[in-house]
């Protein structure tokens, strides 16, 4: 199948082999384990994925891949397809009695920020996630406080799993040739939350609240949702910026924080 990569879905596909080798041998798939591979594209490690007797759903949402998809792998049993958008995917519907998903992809880069917020409404039945990213979210989600790269999907992605830069990725490793490098990273989901909240659309207000005004202190950009002295009683000094902040101290803000009516 000749398959013309298509913009409008993001679609870059990999095709460097000892990129492909790498990742296998950097996720340890074993027989058994049941797997999801959004966007396989042609299935370059699809069939792969397959030949490790893992049980997989991919989610596809081109349609002529679909039907490409459907034709090479048809005769695998371990095989599922699913067409539609990963973005409204319930990924919880294919879990089987206790066990959990784990889940590998090339995302496209105009959506992988919304599609890692949905995967991680179901963190509680996903082991581990492998993404190929662009190189820039990569670092930014696996960014320590006092980066410049360190921000809200930083602390986010954080406060659910635990991050890992794996790998980069060049450009060349794929068809086309985005202009962009990429990079491979595995993200797994906390047994136990690193800290305590009381809800989680608090701590996101505090974080993206503080995140949209980054050169100013946090005593300006939270002023309307905490006071420069509930700051200095919690041990945290109000004339930091955002990136300086740890997880644990936005946490700790979000326990106090006043929200207006």
């Amino acid at each position: 199948m000749v398959h013309q990569a298509r913009k409008r879905f993001g679609q870059n596909f990999l095709q460097d082999h000892n990129i492909i080798y790498n990742i296998l041998a950097n996720i340890h798939a074993q027989a058994g384990e049941h797997w999801v591979e959004i966007g396989p594209g042609l299935g370059a490690i699809t069939e792969p994925l397959l030949q490790e007797n893992i049980i997989l759903d991919v989610v596809e949402l081109d349609r002529d891949l679909v039907s490409f998809l459907a034709e090479k792998f048809r005769q695998w049993e371990n095989f599922t397809l699913h067409s539609g958008d990963a973005l409204n995917f319930d990924f919880s519907a294919l879990v089987k009695k206790d066990e959990k998903l784990r889940i590998i992809g090339n995302l496209p880069y105009n959506i992988s920020t919304p599609l890692l917020f949905h995967l991680l409404d179901n963190a509680y039945c996903i082991e581990d996630m492998h993404f190929m990213l662009q190189k820039e979210v990569v670092d930014r989600i696996c960014a320590d406080p006092g980066s410049k790269k360190y921000g809200r999907l930083s602390v986010m992605m954080q406060y659910f799993c635990a991050t890992e830069k794996v790998f980069d990725v060049p450009p060349e490793s794929f068809d086309p040739v985005p202009k962009v490098m990429s990079a491979i990273v595995k993200l797994t989901p906390h047994e136990q939350p690193p800290v305590e909240i009381d809800d989680i659309k608090l701590l996101n207000k505090v974080v993206t609240t503080a995140f949209s005004q980054r050169r100013k202190t946090i005593r300006n950009s939270l002023k309307k949702l905490v006071t420069e002295a509930q700051l200095i009683e919690m041990n945290i000094d109000p004339t930091l910026r955002a990136e300086a902040l740890s997880l644990a101290e936005f946490a700790l803000i979000s326990h106090h924080i006043v929200i207006e009516e």
